[in-house]
């Protein structure tokens, strides 16, 4: 290894090695893995030091792991005791706001509040919002990010139109481009957003803009029932009310979030007694007379649907609840949650699935809490139970139930190394044989992330689990 330190050291200015790679570079925010030192950070600036680093590491046959900002919520972002960390954090440049094809280049150290404020001088926006703005381009398009205006925007994949990256053999290819479509060729591009970093390092993504909406409005329309709030939801997409946020959360995750962020929503209390479940819809419109009409349809539409009551939130309290729903992660943590998942099902499907977890959750002696993007049948759920072995009898349930509905593992945060096991346990194995196929095509030494998403190593054994302590940490 102290030869690989020292090749390091001859293409990139900042390696970091020992002590100094700190702790920061060994974890992400996933509940249920353990921190990893790896054997070396590099930080490098260009796509050039990046290439001659990979070439370093498939010669040497080290494994690589890249890092944005390390908010990721599966493992993702954990390394390899024996590895090198390629951090980003130097490369956080937005190189250009393209006004006339709508579209941002950026680095993918640059974190999505840095793009925010660079797009809004120019009346444009990357709606992308997955919730925490000090995430990275790079980290969202390795796991193809989503959040809560998905059901109006799409996730990342949709915003992406061309990237830089570097294969590990150190070749630098372009994908895509300023151009909004293409049938000349695979589409390389969208193969390897939502890779999580086992394809190719990505130093440079082409993002879709979108005109900034003056304004909004937000309705919150609590229910007797989860069941009520679920079978609204297709309802009010078919409505053309085009809503920007759908989401549910039910009537504990609401207690908790309102007491942590000390916020009044002013639902009276004989509301707020009987209301089991909660549904969030923001919309927005370039007219405020044209919102104030969509409102009132809204309005009209939830309480035809069962709502108890509607009430239509003022700006600043619209403001903080939005907020404190995107720490709904943070205050499960802090309760003492396990784990947390992001399952996705076909949103008429959503009354089935939480059915079943409700089923899943009594017969396994487990609290299961949670909220939603509601509009894309995107569930969060967050699960309290200590004894590992019936928390991965839960997930497995509960993954299980979803895929048999139509769905699949993750919506949003990625396999990493908390869920490959599932998708790798409740995947059609012809799948996982074309996507290990495509692995080694991209990526023939296997040093890319390995023991995320799918389980090869750099030496073609298996992978151990990053998981919970008792089934082995890498």
């Amino acid at each position: 290894m102290a030869d690989v330190g020292a090749r390091l050291a001859g293409v990139v200015e900042d390696v970091r090695s020992g002590a100094d790679a700190a702790e920061e570079y060994g974890h992400d925010e996933a509940l249920s893995t353990a921190l990893v030192r790896p054997a070396y950070v590099v930080r490098p600036r260009t796509a050039e030091e990046v290439a001659a680093v990979l070439r370093v590491a498939t010669e040497e046959r080290v494994p690589v792991t890249a890092r944005g900002c390390g908010t990721g919520l599966s493992g993702g972002a954990i390394p390899s005791a024996d590895g090198i960390v390629v951090s980003f954090e130097r490369m956080n440049a937005v190189l250009e706001i393209d006004t006339d094809n709508h579209v941002a280049v950026v680095q993918p150290g640059v974190t999505l509040r840095e793009l925010d404020e660079r797009t809004a001088g120019a009346g444009l926006v990357y709606p992308v919002y997955p919730g925490e703005l000090s995430a990275s381009l790079g980290g969202n398009v390795a796991t193809n990010a989503g959040g809560m205006r998905a059901v109006k925007y799409g996730v990342t994949r949709h915003h992406v139109l061309g990237l830089e990256a570097v294969l590990p053999t150190g070749e630098v290819l372009r994908t895509g481009g300023k151009f909004v479509k293409s049938s000349t060729g695979y589409d390389l591009t969208q193969l390897i957003v939502g890779s999580e970093g086992t394809l190719a390092l990505v130093t440079e993504a082409t993002l879709k803009l979108q005109p900034r909406i003056r304004h909004n409005a937000t309705v919150l329309a609590p229910f007797r029932d989860l069941a009520g709030v679920t079978a609204a939801v297709p309802k009010v997409v078919a409505s053309g009310l085009a809503p920007l946020i759908l989401e549910y959360i039910d009537g504990l995750t609401m207690g908790a979030i309102t007491y942590t962020a000390d916020l009044h929503l002013g639902v009276p209390d004989e509301v707020r007694d009987t209301a089991q479940a909660y549904l969030v819809v923001m919309l927005e419109n370039r007219e405020q007379d044209r919102l104030d009409a969509d409102v009132e349809a809204a309005g009209q539409l939830l309480s035809d649907l069962g709502a108890i009551d509607v009430y239509v939130l003022p700006g600043g309290a619209a403001r903080k609840l939005v907020e404190a729903r995107e720490r709904a992660f943070h205050t499960a943590k802090a309760a003492g949650a396990d784990d947390v998942i992001d399952t996705v099902v076909p949103r008429a499907a959503l009354p089935a699935f939480m059915a079943e977890v409700t089923t899943i959750a009594q017969a396994n002696e487990t609290f299961i809490v949670g909220c939603g993007h509601a509009g894309d049948g995107n569930v969060h759920l967050a699960l309290f139970q200590k004894d590992p072995d019936k928390r991965a009898t839960v997930l497995k349930a509960l993954f299980a139930a979803a895929m048999a509905l139509g769905g699949a593992i993750s919506g949003e945060h990625g396999l990493g190394r908390t869920k490959r096991r599932y998708f790798l346990d409740l995947e059609d194995p012809a799948k996982l044989a074309l996507l290990h196929r495509i692995k080694h095509a991209f990526d023939p030494a296997g040093i890319l992330n390995p023991g995320v998403l799918l389980d090869s190593t750099p030496d073609g054994s298996a992978a151990q689990d990053g998981g919970d302590h008792h089934e082995g940490q890498v």
